[in-house]
């Protein structure tokens, strides 16, 4: 039970299956986040996920997209709604009969902060990419070149300063490599890659 949110069942699993379009999903990204930081932020976190999805899952591009809609609106009550967040998104997507894991994997995404632990594999990459992916943007954002040329070596040396990039939990990052079984290095060489691309 999450004392947080006082439940522990997250959407109906009659609505496996239940996405919005991306149409709805990205006017909904829009109407409720007006910060461009955090949008750029959810995008992010949408594109790793889906390439996570396709690339090591194996996925379908139906499944790929439910990857993805939970990277893209995992902090979409943040902006507005700093107090209400994650309980706020939820609600809204249960009122839409959206997809429970969907649901879940949004609501599991910070379990210190939630008291949600991720489960499926869906809800484990959300957790370990999105501290991560704001990270690897903050290191972009100190070079001229962006994320073109970024070495591991370069983002594993602002991860141990703790200094750089202070509001990254990094406590949290470790927890979620531990629980997805993968390198450190292996997940920052894929935001590397991929995460510039989601500029593009």
């Amino acid at each position: 039970m999450s004392l947080l949110l006082n439940r522990s069942v997250f959407g109906n699993t009659a609505n496996a299956g239940n996405v919005l379009s991306k149409e709805d999903a990205y006017q909904l990204l829009n109407d409720w986040v007006k910060n461009e930081r955090l949008q750029l932020h959810m995008r992010q976190v949408a594109y790793l996920m889906k390439c996570w999805a396709a690339e090591k899952e194996g996925l379908n591009e139906a499944d790929q997209w439910r990857w993805e809609m939970a990277g893209l609106l995992h902090d979409a009550d943040w902006d507005q709604w700093p107090g209400l967040h994650c309980k706020k998104i939820i609600e809204e997507l249960e009122a839409r009969n959206i997809d429970a894991e969907i649901i879940r994997a949004i609501v599991s995404h910070g379990p210190n902060h939630f008291g949600v632990e991720p489960e499926t594999k869906m809800d484990k990459m959300l957790y370990a990419f999105d501290e991560l992916s704001g990270l690897t943007h903050a290191y972009s954002l100190m070079r001229p070149e962006g994320y073109s040329g970024m070495e591991l070596k370069g983002i594993k040396k602002r991860f141990k300063e703790k200094g750089f990039a202070a509001n990254v939990n990094r406590e949290e990052i470790m927890d979620a490599m531990n629980r997805i079984d993968v390198e450190l290095e292996t997940i920052m060489q894929f935001i590397i890659e991929r995460q510039g691309e989601a500029e593009l």
